[in-house]
């Protein structure tokens, strides 16, 4: 449960409270019954660094992509014989 942090108008008492998200605010003091108001501070969790946003896991370059392995080359006897059943179905 979330601890709230209260202060009085009237005669300055501030003080925290632990309550729940469907609990209603408080409104009087309990030194003085005065009026209270919410004092609101920063965020408790702050996400600093890498790591916590989909693109840090980007390379440098702006791709995810990693590029292919180069081919093995083509060996001499291997492209004729490719090259050969192509030339006879063209004919």
């Amino acid at each position: 449960m979330p601890t709230y942090a209260y202060a009085c108008k009237d005669c300055g008492h501030a003080f925290d409270i632990v309550q729940s998200f469907s609990d209603s605010s408080l409104t009087s003091c309990p030194e003085c019954q005065g009026t209270l108001r919410k004092k609101f501070n920063s965020v408790g969790v702050v996400f600093k660094g890498s790591g916590f946003y989909r693109t840090d896991s980007r390379d440098s370059k702006g791709s995810s992509v990693s590029p292919a392995p180069a081919a093995a080359p083509a060996t001499p006897a291997a492209a004729p014989a490719a090259s050969a059943p192509a030339a006879a179905a063209a004919s």
